[in-house]
């Protein structure tokens, strides 16, 4: 990999892995309000209710990834809340994460409420689902030098039969 360039993945809720996918460095944020605007973002472009950080998911989430440190793995907590992982052999932001979640919006089909044949969507759809109002975010520096960012849904969504919004 060239200077400046990281691998990165990320998993579905259904605990799909998709494929690396590569990310220039980003000087973004991590702070609970970078989370919270940069899932706003995406809400308020199709119509859905600001989501506010939540202390109680934030701490779920973050004793998630600190459990994740030795290893990096991404693998769902199969916990209360709904949850997006995202992963970098290097440096990541939060918000550069949610980006990337963000991004799959090009693959949901909203009329048929699926994704495109062979794409994976469902990180963008938990990310505007109406009805997860709590969010709470963690990102931690695995001792492999990569990165691991969590974000959890209270309440969870991707509710089969459901639209996002």
């Amino acid at each position: 990999m060239g200077s400046g360039r990281r691998r990165v993945s990320l998993v579905a809720f259904t605990c799909l892995i998709i494929g690396l996918a590569t990310l220039q460095a980003s000087n973004a944020q991590d702070s609970p309000q970078d989370f919270v605007n940069a899932h706003n973002s995406a809400r308020s472009e199709v119509g859905v209710g600001a989501i506010t950080w939540d202390d109680t998911v934030a701490s779920y989430a973050q004793q998630y990834a600190n459990s994740h440190i030795g290893d990096c793995n991404m693998v769902h907590s199969d916990g209360p809340y709904g949850e997006n992982l995202a992963w970098s052999s290097g440096d990541l932001s939060g918000t550069d994460a949610v980006k990337l979640w963000v991004d799959e919006k090009v693959n949901y089909d909203y009329n048929s409420n699926s994704c495109a044949s062979g794409k994976v969507c469902g990180h963008y759809t938990q990310v505007v689902w109406r009805d997860s109002v709590r969010l709470g975010c963690a990102k931690v520096r695995c001792n492999n030098g990569g990165t691991l960012i969590g974000c959890n849904y209270d309440p969870r969504g991707n509710i089969v039969g459901q639209k996002p919004y």
